[in-house]
């Protein structure tokens, strides 16, 4: 979860680049073109959940992904996102 605010700061894509007319970019160079994408191997981009201690699955977040559930926080910058008292959430 996260807000409004944090969305701009995922920007890493999985795909690699696209042209302006929306075909993939011919005669380049991949080994200079894999510096933007995402590496899912590369730990050390990745924080300690501030809760719970797990490894977090968004590069500069926080909470991980259940944390910031059950405390309907966001992942990033912890901002609260809404009531959780009346619900009922589990994380299985």
């Amino acid at each position: 979860m996260v807000c409004e605010k944090c969305v701009p700061k995922l920007n890493k894509l999985v795909t690699s680049k696209k042209n302006r007319s929306g075909e993939k970019v011919v005669k380049e160079n991949k080994f200079l073109s894999q510096k933007d994408k995402f590496k899912p191997n590369n730990r050390d981009d990745f924080k300690k959940c501030r809760i719970c201690k797990k490894t977090t699955h968004q590069l500069g977040a926080h909470y991980c992904q259940e944390c910031s559930y059950q405390k309907c926080i966001c992942a990033m910058c912890g901002k609260k996102l809404g009531n959780v008292t009346f619900q009922r959430q589990s994380a299985t």
